[in-house]
C-alpha cells in the first residue's frame, strides 16, 4: 500500500513538473519575431465572388495593415489595422477599423511557433470565457488557416495565401 502511494505521488510530481515546464517554454516565445510571419500581402476568398487582400508591413515592434474587400474586380470595402506589442502582457493589441463600421480592439499572442490566438480585448483577463475566438495556424510560411470559433465551436475557416513579400 505504501509503495502504491509513493508511486502515485511520483507520477503526480512528474505530471506537474512537465506541465509547469511546458508553461515556462510557452512564455519564452519571442512574440515580436513570430509576428513577423505575417509580413506580406495575403489573399483569402471570403465568399464565392468576394476576395480579401491583407497587406501587412512591419511598424516598429508591431505591424500595420491595409485590408481591401473586392467583389467582381471592384473594391467594396477597405480598412486599416495597427498591431502594437504590449510588454506588460507579452501580447499584441490589435486595433482594426473597417470603413463604415465600428472599430474593434483585439488581443493576439502566439501559443506556439506556428499558432496564435485572437480574442476581443475585453476578454484579455478571462479568454476561456470568450464567446468569440480566432485561431491562426501557419501550415507553411506562405499559408495559414484562420478558424473562427463562436462559443468555442468552429464556425468558419479561411485559408490565407501569401501572394507577395513586403519589404
Amino acid at each position: 500500500m505504501k509503495t502504491l502511494k509513493v508511486s502515485i505521488i511520483a507520477v503526480l510530481l512528474i505530471f506537474f513538473v512537465k506541465g509547469t515546464h511546458a508553461q515556462i517554454l510557452q512564455t519564452n516565445l519571442n512574440q515580436i519575431e513570430l509576428l513577423k510571419q505575417f509580413i506580406g500581402t495575403w489573399k483569402v476568398d471570403i465568399a464565392e465572388d468576394t476576395t480579401c487582400f491583407w497587406e501587412v508591413r512591419l511598424f516598429g515592434s508591431g505591424l500595420e495593415g491595409n485590408i481591401k474587400y473586392v467583389t467582381n474586380g471592384e473594391t467594396i470595402n477597405e480598412g486599416k489595422q495597427l498591431l502594437g506589442y504590449d510588454e506588460s502582457t507579452d501580447k499584441f493589441i490589435d486595433a482594426e477599423l473597417i470603413k463604415g463600421k465600428e472599430i474593434n480592439i483585439f488581443v493576439l499572442w502566439f501559443i506556439s511557433k506556428n499558432k496564435c490566438v485572437i480574442y476581443f480585448y475585453s476578454d484579455i483577463s478571462n479568454p476561456e470565457r470568450a464567446t468569440f475566438k480566432e485561431e491562426l495556424e501557419f501550415k507553411t510560411p506562405d499559408l495559414f488557416l484562420e478558424t473562427i470559433k463562436i462559443n468555442n465551436k468552429p464556425d468558419k475557416t479561411y485559408a490565407f495565401t501569401r501572394i507577395k513579400i513586403n519589404e
